[in-house]
């Protein structure tokens, strides 16, 4: 092959060749046209992790880092539900941690009004 030669022709068309669409900018991973994602409430399994109850927020994160990559494959039913799942174990993860706060607090103020009562 001399630099001089005429280059190859194009594929015919309906090949997939060179006439195939590029993708869309902007266009959304797996969702179609118009529809965001769904938030995967990542900073809320997060929050309620480190402030509330470890071991419900661990389950919390989990359901939460599945939201984007099951999105990103076009599983829209599985990315709604993971995250909402991710929200339930967040809600739950805040609520059994001002539980035990709340039992926590009133045994100390019970052992505490305990000891100045034997005086």
């Amino acid at each position: 092959m001399s630099y001089g030669s005429t280059p190859p022709p194009p594929p015919p068309p309906g090949s997939g060749g060179y006439d195939a669409p590029p993708p869309a900018a902007g266009m959304p991973y797996g969702g179609g046209m118009g529809t965001p994602p769904p938030q995967n409430n990542l900073v809320l399994a997060i929050l309620a992790t480190v402030l509330c109850c470890l071991p419900l927020g661990i389950v919390a994160i989990i359901k939460a880092s599945k939201v984007n990559g099951l999105w990103a494959v076009g599983d829209q039913a599985g990315a709604h539900a993971a995250a909402a799942e991710a929200k339930k174990w967040s809600i739950i993860s805040a609520v059994s941690g001002l539980v035990v706060g709340a039992i926590y607090l009133i045994f100390i103020l019970f052992v505490a009004s305990a000891g100045v009562s034997t005086r």
